[in-house]
C-alpha cells in the first residue's frame, strides 16, 4: 500500500529536512497556545490596554494559520523528493518547492502588527509623535524588498542588492526604536520601560536570526533556512506578544480608569 504524504515525509527523520518539518509542526502548536494565552491576557488588562493583548494575539493566530498552510506544503513536497529503496534506505533528493510565497504573506501581516504595538502602547498615553505611520511604512519596505531577494537566483545581483537594501530598512527600524520610540517612552515608569527595552530587543537582536538565516540560503539546502526562520518566528512572536502585554499591564496599573477583572 502506497504510504500516505505524511508518512514518507516522515522517513526523512532527523535530516535538515526532517526537522524543518517538525519545526513546521511545532510552530503550529507555539503560536496557538502564544495566540490563546495572549488573549486570554486580556482580563489582566483595563478597557483601554485591552488592544494591545489582542493585537499580540491576533498575530500568533494570523502565524498559526499560516504554519499550517506551510507545513503542508513543505511536507508534500518533502514527501515528493524522498525515494525509499527495497532495502529500506531513504534518499532524499532537492526539493522542488518551499513555501516561501506563504511566509512572506504571514510576515506582510504580522510584521507591522509587531512593530505598531510600540506606537500603540505610547499612543495610548499620547505619546506616539507619528510612529505608526512611520514604522508601518519601513516594516513594509523591508519585507517587499526581502521578498524580491527572496525569490531571486541565490547569490545573483538581485539577491544581494535587495537583501542589502531590506537589511537597511530593518536597521532604520531599529533606529527608531532606539532613537524617537525611547525619547518618548522618558517619562513612563521604570517598570514600563524595562518591558519596553525587552521588546526592542526582539526586533534589534531576535530579529537578526533573519537576515542569517536568508545568508544560509548560500549553503545549498533551503532547508537549513527554513529551520532558522521557523526558530526566530516561534521565539520572537511568542516572546514578543508576552512583552508587549506586560508592558500593558503595567500602563493598566498606572492608569486604572475601571477595576481589573
Amino acid at each position: 500500500m502506497e504510504m500516505s504524504v505524511t508518512l514518507k515525509a516522515l522517513q526523512a527523520g532527523l535530516s535538515p529536512e526532517g526537522i524543518t518539518l517538525y519545526l513546521f509542526w511545532l510552530g503550529i502548536v507555539g503560536m496557538g497556545a502564544g495566540s490563546l494565552y495572549l488573549f486570554m491576557m486580556q482580563s489582566s488588562l483595563t478597557t483601554t490596554y485591552k488592544k494591545v493583548a489582542i493585537v499580540a494575539g491576533i498575530i500568533c493566530g494570523v502565524a498559526c494559520f499560516h504554519y499550517y498552510r506551510m507545513s503542508t506544503i513543505y511536507a508534500e513536497s518533502l514527501a515528493n523528493a524522498i525515494t525509499i529503496g527495497e532495502d529500506g534506505s531513504v534518499t532524499i533528493g532537492a526539493l522542488e518547492a518551499f513555501p516561501t510565497a506563504y511566509r512572506y504573506i504571514d510576515w506582510l501581516i504580522t510584521v507591522p502588527l509587531m512593530v505598531l504595538e510600540f506606537p500603540l502602547l505610547l499612543a495610548l498615553s499620547k505619546k506616539s509623535n507619528g510612529l505608526f505611520y512611520r514604522l508601518g511604512f519601513i516594516s513594509l519596505a523591508m519585507l517587499v524588498t526581502a521578498w524580491i531577494a527572496e525569490t531571486s537566483e541565490v547569490g545573483g545581483v538581485s539577491w544581494w542588492g535587495f537583501y542589502i537594501v531590506s537589511c537597511v530598512f530593518w536597521f532604520a527600524i531599529v533606529a527608531t526604536l532606539y532613537g524617537q520610540v525611547t525619547q518618548a517612552a522618558n517619562n513612563f515608569s521604570d517598570d514600563f520601560k524595562g518591558y519596553l527595552n525587552v521588546m526592542k530587543k526582539y526586533i534589534a537582536i531576535g530579529w537578526i536570526i533573519y537576515p542569517i538565516g536568508f545568508l544560509l540560503a548560500l549553503t545549498g539546502n533551503e532547508s537549513i533556512r527554513e529551520i532558522a526562520y521557523n526558530i526566530a518566528d516561534i521565539i520572537n512572536k511568542v516572546g514578543f506578544g508576552v512583552a508587549s502585554v506586560m508592558a500593558a499591564q503595567v500602563l493598566s496599573k498606572i492608569n486604572p480608569e475601571e477595576p481589573l477583572s
